[in-house]
């Protein structure tokens, strides 16, 4: 019979992440799933490298080594039960791995497989169907190291159905590891979308470790405890709702603020998150205070899915290095440009007597200098920078050069140049290919520990149909004279992510009264303006009016994306801090304007920013 409720952890949200998440939540004694995220775009192709090199490898050895080692015995004594997917490109030798571990500290354990998300076979006849990658159009490379497609929650379910204990997946969505143990123990149906959709939601919102519960929170000094940061989770009904909570006696911070950043983190279209078990829409999505650090969570509501599986490929494209020096003293920043400038000049004059071309692409940054923040940068003088100079090439050759002329920098040119630790690595380019494939060309199963193979049926989806998101209309509210230009931080929290090269930063109101405001002064024209430095494509904005929130996707606005990117921060994860310093309109009396410095007195129309901050 199913259960009432269903308590499920957030052990992981990347490989690297600490052990603290696992210890934490197994001696909570409350977890009925142990759930760990190990992949990204970037771990896959390392993956793939390290089993080309050694057929055993291809996993997050962290997992077995670290997570396992540290609680593995005390989680099944305690009957609770693992999803992982740091099964990787070879979740097999994972579970061989995990097995061997377990007879060393003398516990038996039911392991099951989840295998099928290998796209490799199908690339011959992918290239001759022509594929194109969903954001630019570009043609299938030639030499793929990975292609996986991110398959749902079905096989885990199947696993956890036939009795095992730890079900180890290859590439899975992010929240698949916590919806499939959902769909087990509460018996849901592949078309119970209302349901699949919140449990969805709740694998989002513990899928990267402590961002559930209260980590990168906009107001990070009011989450106490840093040290010993709680691991989000939550307490699941068979209805769908569920509280968000964390470990008692752990440092973080869980309110409807936090959760609700962790919802709007690296989604596109609230209305139409797209999962292959569902399609989510959290428009409708509350969050309410149901005690100290426990956050209810209702209103998911969700929709057939579409007929394709997402599949991420990885290619190498040339190589790349990164090199930094530190300058200090009296204009620190443009002695360090310079330095960059140099550095780059001469090395291409060594490359053209070699007969070597030039660099494919070259970025520079002072760190330091707020380079995020573009023309909205403070203009105060500055006595440190460090130079930050990344670059790339078709021949690893050429970096070789590069690397060997970071150094003599620092006997050269500019004085208070130090810093210089060495080399910098000639590395691989590797780069991010995504596209859609027909779910009725893969076949997800599940390998049981006897050596039984289930193969898991997973349905077609609906067609390719779905309806528009409503976008609402602007807002015509006015703000009554006299009125104060005060940052956007203080009447929103906001927190961004990434898919590619397209950045999201979801937008909060601090109180729901001031949600109007900011959807007046916060349209796509004026964020696009005030961001035009860092994002070169489109800005579309989306309502949440369920959490009063915004969130905008932003095109071509992350240098080419996380693993193509030369930028320090080629995530976007500062995204959201330079949105946050937008100014915008409120009443003199508001209490923004009131509570300090942040506000300058706007007696007419005309003094506001040209382009930036509109009357209303």
């Amino acid at each position: 019979m199913p259960k009432e409720s269903i308590v499920i952890g957030g052990a992981s949200g990347f490989w690297g992440d600490s052990v603290v998440g696992p210890m934490q939540l197994v001696a909570s004694g409350r977890l009925d799933f142990l759930v760990f995220d190990y992949l990204a775009e970037l771990t896959m192709s390392l993956l793939a490298s390290a089993r080309q090199k050694d057929a055993s490898q291809g996993y997050a050895t962290d997992f077995v080594s670290v997570a396992m080692r540290a609680v593995l015995k005390d989680a099944l004594a305690q009957n609770i039960r693992i999803i992982s997917n740091a099964g990787g490109v070879n979740p097999q030798a994972c579970a061989t791995a995990l097995q061997a571990l377990a007879s060393e500290l003398g516990v038996d354990v039911r392991i099951a497989v989840v295998e099928g998300d290998d796209v490799m076979p199908l690339l011959p006849a992918l290239r001759d169907e022509a594929v194109r990658e969903m954001q630019t159009g570009e043609a299938l490379p030639e030499k793929i190291l990975s292609a996986n497609a991110y398959l749902g929650a079905l096989p885990i379910k199947a696993a956890l159905d036939a009795g095992a204990q730890v079900v180890i997946t290859g590439r899975c969505v992010d929240s698949a590891v916590t919806l499939g143990a959902l769909m087990h123990g509460f018996d849901w149906a592949v078309d119970d979308y209302d349901r699949l959709a919140a449990g969805s939601l709740a694998g989002h919102i513990i899928e990267c470790g402590c961002q559930g519960a209260g980590g990168l929170h906009t107001d990070w000094e009011a989450v106490p405890d840093w040290a010993h940061s709680g691991y989000p989770m939550v307490e699941c009904h068979a209805d769908g709702r569920f509280i968000v909570t964390k470990p008692e006696g752990t440092g973080g911070l869980v309110t409807p603020a936090t959760v609700g950043e962790q919802m709007l983190y690296e989604i596109g279209d609230p209305a139409s998150y797209l999962l292959p078990d569902v399609v989510c829409d959290f428009t409708g999505v509350t969050m309410t205070q149901a005690g100290e650090h426990r956050v209810e969570v209702r209103g998911a509501r969700g929709r057939a899915p579409t007929p394709d599986y997402k599949v991420s490929a990885t290619y190498a494209d040339g190589y790349r290095a990164t090199g930094q020096l530190t300058v200090v003293g009296f204009d620190a920043d443009r002695k360090a440009r310079r330095t960059a400038e140099a550095i780059l000049e001469r090395t291409r004059e060594l490359f053209r007597r070699l007969g070597l071309p030039d660099y494919s692409a070259t970025h520079i940054e002072t760190l330091g200098s707020a380079h995020a923040f573009g023309p909205h940068q403070p203009r105060a003088p500055r006595f440190e920078s460090v130079m930050w100079l990344a670059v790339a090439h078709a021949h690893k050759a050429a970096l070789e050069i590069f690397a060997r002329e970071i150094a003599p920098a620092a006997t050269s040119w500019a004085p208070g140049t130090t810093g210089a630790s060495g080399r910098p690595g000639v590395v691989p380019a590797i780069k991010q290919f995504a596209f859609l494939l027909d779910k009725s060309r893969m076949q997800p199963g599940v390998t049981l520990p006897a050596g039984e193979r289930i193969t898991v049926g997973v349905p077609a989806g609906a067609p390719r149909d779905v309806p528009p998101a409503p976008r609402g209309r602007e807002a015509t509210v006015s703000v009554p004279e006299p009125a104060c230009e005060v940052p956007l931080i203080t009447l929103a929290y906001a927190r961004s992510g990434d898919k590619g090269d397209l950045s999201n930063i979801g937008v909060i109101a601090r109180r729901p009264e001031d949600f109007p405001w900011l959807k007046a002064q916060l349209t796509e024209g004026l964020v696009a303006a005030y961001l035009a430095h860092l994002v070169k494509g489109r800005v579309t904005r989306y309502e949440l009016p369920g959490i009063h929130a915004l969130n905008f996707t932003c095109e071509q606005a992350l240098g080419g994306g996380g693993m193509a990117s030369l930028r320090n921060d080629p995530l976007g994860k500062g995204m959201a801090q330079v949105l946050l310093s937008m100014p915008v309109r409120v009443p003199a009396d508001h209490p923004a304007a009131t509570s300090g410095d942040n506000a300058m007195m706007i007696e007419r129309p005309d003094d506001l920013r040209a382009g930036l901050v509109s009357p209303l």
